[in-house]
């Protein structure tokens, strides 16, 4: 929501109102069809059915620390020696193709 509101938008808004209000009043059908297709897809958006079924909850098992009887060691890598390939740059200034 804007902070302030503007004479434009206020306007749009209670032309929108009046419309929605007036649409309601002649036609009721025709709002609430989509009424009742939202509000069954928000529930079923909400509680989908593959939880219908299942009310048990599962007991989750309670949390064990696990103590270590020898200390934790860093395993040991060899360091790999730093490699330089040589490359094949030619050290002409002129183009290959030209």
């Amino acid at each position: 929501m804007p902070r302030r509101w503007n004479a434009s938008s206020i306007i749009v808004l209670a032309l929108l109102a009046i419309g929605i209000l007036y649409g309601i009043g002649q036609h009721l059908t025709s709002f609430l069809i989509p009424i009742i297709v939202l509000g069954g897809i928000f529930l079923l958006y909400k509680y989908p059915p593959n939880t219908w079924g299942s009310r048990v909850r599962v007991r989750q098992q309670p949390y064990v620390r696990q103590t270590r009887t020898t200390p934790r060691q860093k395993p040991k890598s060899r360091r790999a020696p730093f490699r330089v390939i040589d490359g094949g740059k030619d050290d002409d200034d002129l183009p290959k193709y030209h």
